[in-house]
């Protein structure tokens, strides 16, 4: 059967393709011009030009396709067109992704957008699942863990804002990708939302401490109070000075991360990795391209 993929070329898109193309589907997916498509090499993918703005040529590529999987971010503003060209082009499934952010009690731009494409997705008449992530890592490619890595690789000391001991629970990107997968060829999904984390949750001290064991590196962990470092960082902020952490990001870090993935395993099976060996395999990935 045709699936439609809409962000297809990013880091979660390109490790969920390929296993589309494994399991027998017709995959479309969805580009922009200034798309990087080095990462989805594979001559059976089908690739169309358009963006997700325009709802009438989105509503024609989607034609013909039994099913969507939509990684594009939900974050901006997308998910009202998204939904009515799937509903004109006869769309039956679809996959969305969400994410565990909606459940922060920050009141970002970003979240209150994301809570409206859920409302949006559930009362659709679409055949939807959607799934929200923790933090994905795993390559070069990701936004989080990999700056993590390279820092504690070079400097020996690192700050962390409060005491560490918020629980985050990070996620592989291939466990995302199965999960994505699963969902798409399980009937018992439709129609529910699932949250998609790591093995086990595990405080930032903890995160520190995995990735320092296996560079094989001691690490000096200098405590900050983060009341201050945010009101330096909304002062650096006011003034449009650059700076390469936001005041919000240190205060998403100071809240508990944690969530149950008990119903996503009774469902479709799903057992993530553990953080050091998702972590394990991330070092020597970026290792082995350093040689």
């Amino acid at each position: 059967m045709k699936v439609l993929v809409t962000g297809a070329t990013g880091f979660t898109g390109s490790r969920t393709v390929p296993l589309l193309l494994k399991r027998g589907w017709e995959v479309h997916c969805l580009y922009r011009e200034t798309s990087d498509r080095s990462h989805l090499p594979q001559p059976e993918i089908q690739w169309h030009l358009g963006n997700l703005e325009d709802l009438n040529k989105l509503t024609e590529l989607f034609r013909g396709s039994h099913s969507l999987v939509n990684l594009a971010s939900l974050g901006f503003g997308h998910a009202e067109t998204i939904i009515k060209a799937a509903q004109s082009a006869g769309i039956e499934r679809a996959i969305f992704i969400s994410t565990t952010a909606i459940f922060t009690k920050l009141n970002s731009r970003s979240k209150s957008t994301r809570l409206a494409a859920e409302i949006a997705i559930q009362h659709s008449d679409l055949e939807y699942t959607i799934l929200r992530p923790t933090m994905i890592y795993g390559s070069q490619r990701d936004r989080n863990m990999i700056r993590l890595i390279r820092w504690l690789q070079r400097i020996p000391l690192i700050p962390i804002f409060c005491k560490g001991n918020y629980l985050q629970q990070p996620v592989f990107v291939d466990d995302v990708a199965g999960a994505i997968v699963k969902c798409l060829e399980q009937p018992k999904t439709i129609g529910k939302s699932y949250n998609i984390a790591g093995e086990k949750a595990l405080t930032y001290n903890e995160v520190i401490d995995i990735i320092a064991g296996i560079i094989g590196k001691k690490i000096l962990k200098l405590y900050l109070p983060d009341k201050f470092v945010v009101k330096f960082l909304r002062l650096l902020e006011k003034m449009r000075l650059p700076f390469p952490i936001k005041a919000e990001q240190v205060k998403r870090l100071n809240e508990n991360k944690d969530f149950s993935y008990e119903e996503a395993s009774l469902d479709f099976g799903y057992k993530p990795r553990s953080f050091e060996e998702g972590i394990r395999f991330e070092i020597e990935q970026l290792q082995r391209r350093k040689t």
